[in-house]
Parts: C-alpha cells; sequence; structure tokens
C-alpha cells in the first residue's frame, strides 16, 4: 500500500483512452473505499469509473468483445480463478493491465498474486517509504489502536492510513496474538501507579 499502484494503473488507463483505446476497468465490490465501489481511486484523490465485481467469472462475463485494453485495481481481493480469467482474456489479444498487492500483512504470498506474477510478460514493483526509518518499504504494517496486529488477524481487511502503515523489512513487526496480549496487559500495567506503604521510623 501507499506504493502509488493505483495511481499507475490510472495513468495506463488514460494513455489507452488517449490512444482511442476502448477500455474497461474492473476492481473488488468489497473495495469500498474513497470513491465507492464504482470507482477506482487512489490515496491521492484521483478518480475513474469502474465495474465492481464479486467473482474473477464476472470479469470474463462483463468484458465485451471488442475491447482493447482491460484494467483490474486491487487483484489480491479477488478468487484464484483471476489467474485463468486473465490468461483466457490474454490469449485474445487485450492488454490486461493488473495492480495488485504482493504480501499480505504478515509478509506472505497475497492470495492468487504469485501465479498472477509467474504468467505475466511484464512486471512493475513498486515501494513506498518506510515510516518508521524512511528506507524503501516492502511490507504492509496493519495496526489496531496504532499497534501492530497479531498474526491470527484475518488475511483480508480493507482500510487506509488508519489501518495500515508502509514499513520496511526490518521495522515490520506482526506479532503473535499471545506476544501482543503480554505487551498490552504489561503497558496497562505499567500505567498503574502502585502505591507506597510507609514504616515506622525507629529512634
Amino acid at each position: 500500500m501507499f506504493s502509488g499502484k493505483s495511481e499507475e494503473l490510472l495513468r495506463r488507463v488514460r494513455r489507452a483512452l488517449i490512444a482511442k483505446k476502448d477500455v474497461q476497468v474492473f476492481k473488488p465490490h468489497l473495495d469500498d473505499r474513497y470513491g465507492g465501489v464504482f470507482r477506482i481511486s487512489s490515496h491521492d484523490g484521483t478518480e475513474l469509473e469502474a465495474h465492481p465485481v464479486t467473482t474473477s467469472v464476472q470479469i470474463a462475463e462483463k468484458v465485451r468483445d471488442e475491447i482493447d485494453v482491460v484494467a483490474i485495481d486491487e487483484a489480491q481481493f479477488l478468487d484464484n480463478d483471476i489467474v485463468g480469467v486473465v490468461n483466457d482474456i490474454a490469449d485474445r489479444g487485450v492488454r490486461v493491465i493488473v495492480a495488485a498487492t504482493d504480501m499480505d500483512f504478515r509478509g506472505e504470498p497475497f492470495g492468487p498474486i504469485p501465479r498472477l506474477l509467474a504468467i505475466a510478460e511484464r512486471i512493475d514493483k513498486l515501494h513506498a517509504i518506510c515510516v518508521v526509518c524512511s528506507d524503501l518499504a516492502t511490507r504492509n504494517q496493519r495496526l489496531i489502536d496504532g499497534e501492530p496486529a497479531p498474526a491470527e488477524e484475518p488475511t483480508i481487511q480493507v482500510g487506509g492510513a488508519e489501518s495500515y502503515e508502509a514499513r520496511c523489512r526490518k521495522c515490520h513487526d506482526v506479532p503473535l496474538r499471545t506476544r501482543h496480549q503480554t505487551e498490552l496487559a504489561m503497558r496497562g500495567a505499567a500505567s498503574v501507579p502502585i502505591p507506597h506503604s510507609s514504616a515506622p521510623t525507629l529512634e
């Protein structure tokens, strides 16, 4: 996240439109951030109309016969069938542009994206800047109440700056739930003042 992948997808779509290409844009229905489900929006506020889909097969069903370019944003939220759908569309001679996050908040491969990377003719890997040390960010740090989310949290959770931060490998932190709870308990205990008992003085 925050690497500019949606901005890059929007830039390529605009260039295709300037070249008088017939373009269709798709996005997962669950991504309702910013401009809502019928628009692709980047973190900087740039928007473009899109067709929301619940399953990958719906993309195949909605792609027009005469289409030149198909663009898909946030593909990591789609099911594994997206690999076959993208392959079939590309086999028709259609240019397919896919923007996705390749790793989940744990730093592990995200859904169907590794297989999409394997069949892609061209891959551009974009990076954000780590908010902790200012190095190149390669991970998405999920936050709960400002603290790193434990590894047991669900893989998919749509959110923005309130739920995620861009971080590098060194600053990325995914605690186990037991550690997370222990740290919270320790912080709570440290914030409670402990009264000092007074002892009698002998003279």
